[in-house]
Parts: C-alpha cells; structure tokens; sequence
C-alpha cells in the first residue's frame, strides 16, 4: 500500500492559498499513479481526496474524475476513519454535489465540515467550505445567505494572512454587491482583488474578475466594454483549460452581448427606413447578420463545454439565449423549443432561475405568435399560454433573490395583457408599476429597454384611443382624480416635449406648470437619464 507523504499534503495545502497554480497543479500530475490507487484503507488518502477536490476546483482535471475518485470510499469502507480525514471526504462530495446541481445535498456536506471545526485544524478548508456554500447559495439565487457565507470565508482567509485566498474568495462578494445593484462597491473589490492577484497564474480567477467587469458593463449599457471584457476573459480562461466550464459561461455572455449589440442595429435600421436614409442600411444589416452569425458559434463552443462537463444550467442558458436569438429571427419553432428545453433542464433540477428564464421566453414566442397572427391554434389559445408562462415565470422568480430576473417576469406578464386580445390596462400598468420599482434607472441595458417597451405599449395610439373613450365614459376603474391626472400628464407631456424639441422649460410655459413635474413625469417614462438632464436644464436656463 502507497503511503500519502505529509510534505504532498502540506504542499498542495500551501499552493492553494498562495495561488501557485501551476505548481500545485504539476505536483498533482506527478501524484497521479497514487492518486488512482487512493482507497478508504489507506492512511490519509481521505485528506489527499479532499485536497484534489480543491485543486480541481481550481482547474486541474475535471468533474468526473472528481467523481471517479469519490467512487473508491464506498460507505461500508469509512467507518474507520479519523474526523478530520473523514470531513476532507465530505468537501469532495459536497463539490460533486455541488457540480451536478445538487445544492441543497453539497450546503448538507459543507456544513458537517463545519460543524466539527474545532476537531478540524485546518482552517483554510474551512474558509472554503463557507466559500463553497456561499457559491451554492448564490447559484440557488439566495443572495443574502451567500454574502453571508462569503464574508465569513474571507474573514478566516484573512486572519489566516493568505491575502490571495481572500482576494478569491472576494470575487463572489463582489458578484452579489452586483446583483443587489451596488456597482461601484462590486467594481471596487474586484479592483482590490486583480490588484491581490496580479502577477499569480490564477487564470481561471483573472478570468472570472474580467467576466464580472463584463457583466458590470453590459448591466450598464457599455456593450462595447461588455464584449472588450468578454474577449480579455475567454483569454485568462484558455491559458489554463480550453473545457472550463467558466470558458462556457463567458462565451454564452459575450453570444447575449453580441444579440443585444444586434438588437440596437436592428433598431437603427427600422428608424433610418421612417427617416427615408438608406445609405446606411445595407452596412448596418450587414454588421447585424454578423453580429447574429458570431453569437450563434460562441453559443455552440459554449454548449460542447458545459455538455461536456454535465453543466445544465449552463446548457439551459445556452438554450435561452439561442432561442432569443432565434426569436429575432423570425425563426418561432426554433425559438419555442430552446425555451421548452431550458424549462425542462431547470426543472429536473429544480432550478427556480433557469425555469423562470424558460418560461419567460416561452411567453416571448407566443406573443410573438399572436402578433404574426399564427394560424397553428386560435390567437386566444396563444394569449392564453403566453399567460400562463409569464405567471410560471413570475412564481419561479418569486422564490429567488434575483430581482431583475423577477422584473422581467411583471414586464412580459405586462407586455401579455396588453395584447388587443387579453387587454387589461388596469393590470398591465400595476405590472409596469412591479417592474419599474426592482429595476435601477441609471442602467439602461436590455431590461431597461424591455420596461420602456411596456410603457410604449401602454401609451401606444390604440392604448391612448381606449383610454381617453374610457374616461369620456366616466369609467375610471377605481382611480382617483389625481391618478387619472397623472395618466393624462404621461400621454400629453412627452407628446409636447417632442414637439417642443425636448425643451423642457418650453414643455412648462406651453402647459402653464412648474419645470419640476415635466422633468419628474419624463424621468418616471425613462425618458431622461441624470447627466443628460441636469446639463439640458442648464442650457435651458441660459437660453
């Protein structure tokens, strides 16, 4: 029987909390011919397993020789083991857990570790053990829980002086500071943490630092920086292993950035036909087709690595963002099978984000049905379905933390009932109320568009013809006189701010009412943004 050496353990031990990458991951190559010998019987093979679930973590080999190892400690064959050894065991089956989408299972795992930690002397597993379940969390889209869990894994990496643990570990609270909208906080320790970890060949980490500035950027509205990160992170992520399943998810981002980038052409394109200006047309139609072209290839390298690494919600994302694409395509079938599959691989896992985002997305086609007027089954059968998905969509979303996600659902649920064949304005508008209070005004990315799209549809000529005969009529449904008030202003006053060339002093002197409430009505459209404003209303005062 091959003897563990101590000097293997204390050295893998070591290079992972220095972040010597390449080193450890070369020792593990040399340790391969024990490290497929290891067995329950055998004298701290139980901690090398545990420490190789680490360093896989990390990037060496992949999940399924994580699971081929685990296989050699069958249940009758651990009862002799030491405590200490035996927890090293649960982190790696909690980390396989944790790879097959098991999450509840792997926090289960994680949590024994550290509940014998004062029989456990090695803290640094156990700041990776409150790492791990933060990540766990996270993926569930329990924010709160999972910044948690992560400050208390930096916290331990921190007394233990391991600088470039903790800096880590701190990419993930950087990650929820993003989700809760705190971007500059996100942006700050994810400086902190590049800074911690330059010069280290941690490229899966590096990797993951630009991925998040991508994602800050494309949150913003920066496309161009979204995809400029993108590209800088599917770099980092090759350096180290070309079947990451973070190389996976960047390309799925940059493939989302590059449809909304061909989105705007799209946009572009339908203004400059009004406009009667054709010069550009054919380039920008061009470019768009490539843009739409580049997206489809990053999706397929996305999904041959997340199918070979059994990673289904990156499988589902790929399948949502494929059938978007698909959906601007005019490619419907195409569009409603990616959304049927990406329910169903959430669903098997229970996985209440990637099932919102299929349902979602179903609901998208089947409003694209009734549109286009699709023939397939009555219109009503496809107002009705649409429904019925948004409602899915938001009983999902509603178990997470993900606000945006959540916004999404009251948008397209919104967007249904303005259908001329389900219209109900009443609900559409307090959906569009929902909406507009999770989503940050200051970012106007693809959501913001999706809410400003809401609010066209509720404000449309056939909407503002509905709604005028409705009040004629004395039918109010409910609202008081300021509310009516209200809805009157947000149907004239943007009418009069276009006419009056976006002047919003003109605006008031026209309708005999304070600059104030002009400007507060157009912001609450997302017709104006800070910056723009505050610089309109000093050249109006000049003027």
């Amino acid at each position: 029987m091959k003897q563990i050496p101590e000097e293997l353990l204390a050295s893998l031990r070591e290079e992972i909390a220095h972040r010597r990458i390449s080193t450890g991951i070369r020792r593990l190559e040399s340790a391969r011919p024990l490290l497929e010998t290891l067995n329950a019987s055998q004298p701290r093979a139980a901690a090398l397993l545990g420490y190789v679930a680490q360093w896989i973590d990390i990037g060496f080999a992949n999940p399924a020789y994580l699971a081929e190892l685990v296989g050699n400690f069958p249940a009758a064959g651990r009862g002799n083991l030491p405590l200490a050894d035996y927890a090293h065991l649960r982190m790696a089956e909690g980390l396989l857990a944790n790879y097959r989408d098991e999450n509840e299972r792997a926090i289960e795992h994680f949590r024994f570790v550290l509940s014998i930690a004062g029989e456990f002397p090695d803290r640094g597993t156990l700041a990776v053990a409150h790492f791990w379940i933060g990540r766990c969390h996270r993926k569930e889209g329990r924010y709160d829980e999972s910044y948690r869990s992560t400050q208390a894994a930096v916290e331990i990496a921190r007394s233990l002086n391991y600088p470039r643990m903790a800096a880590v570990m701190s990419v993930l609270e950087s990650w929820i500071n993003f989700q809760k909208g705190r971007h500059g906080e996100a942006i700050r320790i994810l400086r902190e943490a590049q800074s911690a970890l330059a010069g280290t060949d941690d490229y899966i980490v590096l990797g993951n630092i630009h991925s998040a500035y991508g994602r800050i950027a494309r949150r913003e509205g920066k496309y161009d920086q979204a995809m400029e990160h993108c590209g800088l992170a599917i770099a980092q992520y090759q350096r180290r292993d070309p079947q990451h399943p973070s190389l996976g998810r960047v390309l799925a981002n940059m493939a989302f950035v590059e449809r909304l980038c061909a989105q705007q052409l799209r946009r572009k394109i339908d203004r400059d036909v009004a406009r009667r200006k054709h010069e550009q047309r054919a380039a920008d139609q061009a470019r768009m087709e490539e843009l739409q072209r580049s997206a489809f290839g990053h999706l397929d390298q996305s999904f041959e690595i997340f199918h070979a690494n059994r990673h289904r919600r990156g499988e589902g994302n790929v399948y949502t963002i494929r059938g978007a694409l698909h959906l601007d395509r005019g490619e419907l079938d195409k569009a409603e099978e990616a959304g049927r599959l990406a329910y169903e691989l959430g669903d098997e896992k229970r996985d209440r984000i990637l099932m919102a985002r299929g349902r979602i997305l179903q609901c998208m086609v089947e409003n694209a049905k009734v549109e286009e007027g699709i023939v397939d089954q009555s219109p009503d059968q496809h107002a009705r379905l649409a429904f019925q998905y948004a409602m899915e969509a938001l009983e999902s979303a509603r178990l997470t933390e993900n606000q945006r996600l959540l916004a999404r659902a009251y948008i397209w649920q919104g967007l249904t009932l303005c259908n001329d064949l389900f219209y109900n304005p009443d609900a559409a508008r307090d959906c569009c109320d929902k909406a507009a209070a999770l989503v940050k005004p200051e970012a106007h990315d693809y959501l913001w568009d999706d809410l400003q799209a809401l609010r066209a549809r509720m404000t449309g000529e056939g909407a503002v013809d509905r709604k005028l005969r409705e009040w004629s009529q004395g039918q109010v449904h409910g609202r008081t006189f300021q509310q009516v008030e209200e809805e009157f202003a947000e149907l004239v006053i943007p009418k009069v701010w276009e006419r009056e060339e976006r002047k919003i002093s003109r605006v008031a002197e026209k309708l005999s009412m304070s600059p104030k409430k002009v400007r507060r009505i157009l912001s609450h459209l997302g017709l104006l943004d800070g910056t723009r404003d505050a610089e309109a209303e000093e050249k109006e005062g000049s003027d």
